[in-house]
């Protein structure tokens, strides 16, 4: 059995009372010594008066503005000592011996930094959930997937995806990471504000010759969307606009120019998909998202990994961490829908 008392569960809150006294009792229950923590940002509801008084053993990290996912998290940690901190979404539901496989993964390797649990949905217990199923990865354009779902194709789980591997990013919902190991590559970027700044991170620690896992062995449920919803059009506008910013950080010099292009030619596509099925939002939110792209650029350059690694690199590659074909092109016209039909072996 894992020490769970180097072990705080970090849950960051923004008026979700109401999710907070659905599971915060099962978290407790299933937890054992581990420190809970809610880290509220600012919330408007009456979600600390509700910890304090309910779950007094609960510690509240009361934040002075709503600083969004990706600094709140940052602004939490601060306050952070112990050696693995659990990063777990409000609308989330743990199950009993959760913790104890995400723990003895990483103390069975040092060079693991982040590791997650297979995540089903919440409404729908027999099938993945769409923020993370049982791993994270991308293709060589930068969209991401997962063993479970791809786009809004999401699978039964039926077993098929209980081994134990080496993935490319593990889901923000449920993340167990290596606290140091957080706060000594600068946490989250925080201009990604929120969505895909896991993926940001676990590129930047493979970088750096870390690795991130996944294991079957530890289950948790998740409602999804309980922040922003699937199509919401300000989501459109971070899941474009963060993609573009996810590759110009990470890619080498010698792919950047050709992918980036490739990528927004692809975005473009998708914008006219929006406007063409009558949703101007959406299309709008493309149109927004690169514009302040271009605007970042700037910004983006002073921040650019400075990490030789390619995105078809050596280690990368053998592990088949990046798919080295386009999933969009697969999903949409070869109609691969499933994560076991990728073909990972043929450019």
């Amino acid at each position: 059995m894992a020490d769970l008392s180097k072990v705080a569960v970090v849950i960051l809150n923004y008026n979700t009372r109401d999710l907070l006294a659905r599971f915060l009792p099962t978290l407790i229950n299933f937890s054992g010594e581990a420190k809970i923590v809610v880290a509220d940002n600012a919330s408007t509801d009456d979600s600390v008066a509700y910890v304090k008084k309910h779950h007094p053993t609960v510690t509240c990290i009361e934040l002075q503005e709503n600083y969004g996912f990706c600094k709140g998290y940052n602004e939490a940690f601060k306050q952070i000592d112990t050696e693995y901190s659990i990063l777990l979404n409000s609308d989330v539901e743990v199950t009993e011996n959760w913790l104890d496989p995400l723990v003895a993964l990483l103390e069975t390797d040092t060079s693991i930094a982040a590791c997650q649990p297979k995540i089903n949905a919440y409404h729908l217990p027999t099938d993945f959930e769409h923020a993370g199923a049982a791993g994270g990865f991308i293709d060589f354009l930068g969209y991401p997937f997962c063993r479970g779902r791809i786009f809004d194709t999401v699978e039964k789980d039926n077993g098929q995806y209980n081994d134990e591997r080496q993935v490319f990013w593990a889901s923000g919902a449920c993340m167990c990471v290596r606290t140091h190991l957080f706060k000594q590559f600068g946490g989250f970027d925080e201009d990604f504000f929120a969505h895909m700044e896991e993926i940001d991170l676990c590129w930047r620690w493979q970088s750096a010759g870390f690795k991130i896992f996944y294991t079957p062995k530890s289950k948790v449920f998740h409602i999804g969307g309980g922040t922003l919803s699937y199509n919401n059009p300000r989501k459109v506008y971070f899941n474009f606009r963060n993609g573009l910013f996810l590759l110009f950080k990470n890619l080498p010099a010698s792919k950047l120019i050709y992918i980036i292009w490739l990528r927004m030619l692809l975005d473009g596509l998708a914008g006219l998909k929006f406007f063409s099925s009558g949703s101007l939002s959406n299309f709008l939110s493309v149109l927004k998202a690169h514009i302040h792209f271009y605007m970042a650029i700037p910004s983006l350059i002073k921040k650019r990994n400075k990490s030789d690694v390619t995105i078809a690199g050596a280690t990368i590659d053998k592990q088949e961490l990046i798919y080295l074909k386009s999933i969009v092109l697969s999903y949409f016209l070869k109609k691969k829908k499933k994560f076991s039909e990728l073909n990972w072996k043929s450019v």
